[in-house]
């Protein structure tokens, strides 16, 4: 038995499939290594017939649920984790999480991450100490990245990716395992890289992708909040966590749909009555005087007043989707750090 299975789907990522494979290859371990070719068109499947060392599957281009689930199904690693095709590991964090997980008799060995911008790294993050697995999970403080994450396979043997929640399911992963109340360790230090680039990335849709997302979004934290209140599990602080993410998730569907929006708000103020929007300034007074739709409006107003003003792209087309607030929005900061976890899961 392998000591851990890297399961990476991949999609047309040729450019950079080879460093996230070779930062797998990690000394000290028995480390098997399955990618997984969701279809794709340039070229990957040819190059990964040649590769040894690699455990190659191919499916139609179902997306990364499937990809990821078909790879757990032939890995046969004591421990799982999954990576993102244009990321890639830190050196030598393999046999430090792993001796962490066999010391501690962990199911999940949690650790940080870095951000690059292509291979300049321009954020480094250790893993955040916080008391609440669950309410770190939910949105409290940052929760690192599910790529950075070291699971005992048995432990996630019945927990699939789900394709129903396709873009955001990372993030359900995690939740849906912290449910299980799992024990966990941690390595403090970044796991893995989480690269910026200009091919695009999953976790930040644009367009109707980014209202699909935003509905998955929302739907999984109803699913887990109902969980979680079910089983007598949800607290104040639990609550007050997803109303973190719940708040920013709120304005980014008020671009689109208000009705449905202001359910949301709706919802934040039954999970806590004594919920005050975080805003400052006069974007702050504004929410707290006119409420949630009527702010909306107001902002709606001004996005359509100033729309002709806007950048436009480099090939000459409108930026086009909802973005997070900024302080030009009524001189206030109301954008939340973007997260790199599924809200960020990620």
């Amino acid at each position: 038995m392998p000591d851990v299975s890297v399961i990476i789907p991949t999609y047309n990522r040729l450019w950079c499939l080879p460093k996230a494979i070779e930062s797998c290859r990690q000394p000290g371990l028995d480390v098997e290594i399955i990618v997984v070719d969701d279809g794709s068109t340039d070229g990957t499947w040819n190059w990964l017939q040649k590769q040894t060392g690699v455990l190659a599957l191919r499916q139609e281009n179902l997306g990364q649920c499937w990809a990821q689930n078909a790879g757990f199904d032939r890995a046969t690693g004591k421990y799982i984790r999954y990576l993102d095709s244009d990321d890639w590991y830190h050196e030598n964090t393999f046999l430090s999480q792993f001796r962490i997980a066999e010391s501690q008799n962990a199911d999940i060995v949690v650790a940080g991450y870095s951000v690059s911008d292509n291979d300049h790294i321009i954020k480094r993050q250790d893993w955040i100490t916080c008391d609440d697995f669950i309410a770190q999970q939910l949105g409290e403080c940052d929760s690192s990245h599910h790529a950075a994450y070291f699971y005992r396979r048995e432990f996630i043997a019945d927990l699939p990716h789900r394709p129903d929640f396709a873009l955001r399911e990372d993030r359900l992963f995690v939740l849906e395992a912290a449910l299980r109340h799992p024990t966990v360790a941690v390595f403090p230090l970044p796991a893995v890289n989480l690269r910026n680039h200009s091919h695009g990335r999953i976790q930040f849709p644009t367009g109707m992708r980014s209202v699909v997302t935003n509905f998955q979004h929302l739907q999984l934290y109803r699913k887990i909040l109902k969980a979680l209140d079910e089983e007598g599990e949800l607290t104040l602080r639990r609550k007050r966590a997803a109303i973190k993410v719940l708040w920013p998730l709120a304005h980014w569907i008020a671009y689109t749909h208000l009705d449905e929006a202001c359910e949301v708000a709706k919802w934040i103020y039954e999970l806590d009555p004594e919920f005050m929007p975080p805003e400052q300034g006069m974007l702050g007074q504004f929410y707290r005087n006119l409420g949630f739709r009527g702010t909306e409006q107001i902002l709606k107003l001004r996005r359509m007043l100033l729309s002709p003003f806007r950048s436009r792209r480099t090939d000459g087309h409108t930026n086009a989707g909802p973005r997070p607030l900024k302080q030009s929005d009524l001189g206030a900061d109301s954008s939340p750090p973007r997260q790199t976890s599924a809200s960020a899961s990620h």
